[in-house]
């Protein structure tokens, strides 16, 4: 029998932490979300690593999964590029997001790829469940379009200011779609 690679220790691990969980937008089994994010960064020429840690990105954050255990299963490597984007929900809404865009911004390029593809995998989600709710997809947000656009805009100029990658196009364009939703 082969021995598991990282990535395939990840997907069990989020597989497992967020079993039974769904999305709020559209109810979906949550497991889809890392999986994509993990897909779009499957496309660049990335670690291993990198890999593992979108599949768990939220794993720390969303679930009651332990890091030392995260940890002993993945290694520090893939934990700790995920701390800066783990929020922390004790916080309040606003407070958590400029937590959250100060870390990424002071974080590996490593980190700032899992978050952006977070980010574009968030905003297509929007765009599809917008075909089917229409506007009261924005009631399915802590604080409502506008809120949740600034937050959007607010992670596009730090990502412009402070990174290069080809998927900061396509989040801007993609941002720029949902801003015209009513």
């Amino acid at each position: 029998m082969s021995k598991k690679t990282l990535a395939e220790k990840a997907l069990d691990i989020a597989i497992k932490a967020h079993d039974g969980q769904k999305r709020k937008t559209d109810g979906s089994p949550y497991i889809i979300h890392p999986m994509m994010v993990a897909a779009k960064l499957a496309k660049f020429d990335l670690p291993e690593a990198v890999i593992a840690a979108a599949l768990i990105h939220d794993v720390l954050e969303d679930t009651d999964f332990p890091e030392a255990k995260l940890r002993q299963e993945l290694g520090d490597e893939v934990v700790d590029i995920i701390l800066p984007l783990t929020e922390d929900k004790s916080l309040e809404w606003e407070d958590r997001k400029e937590k959250y865009i100060e870390a990424v911004k002071n974080s590996s390029s490593e980190t700032k790829a899992i978050s952006i593809a977070d980010k574009i995998h968030n905003l297509e989600t929007i765009i599809t469940n917008y075909k089917k709710l229409g506007s009261s997809i924005w009631t399915k947000f802590n604080r409502g379009k506008d809120k949740k656009m600034w937050f959007e805009h607010t992670m596009l100029k730090m990502f412009k200011d402070t990174w290069q990658s080809p998927m900061i196009a396509e989040y801007e364009r993609l941002l720029r779609e949902v801003e015209k939703l009513d």
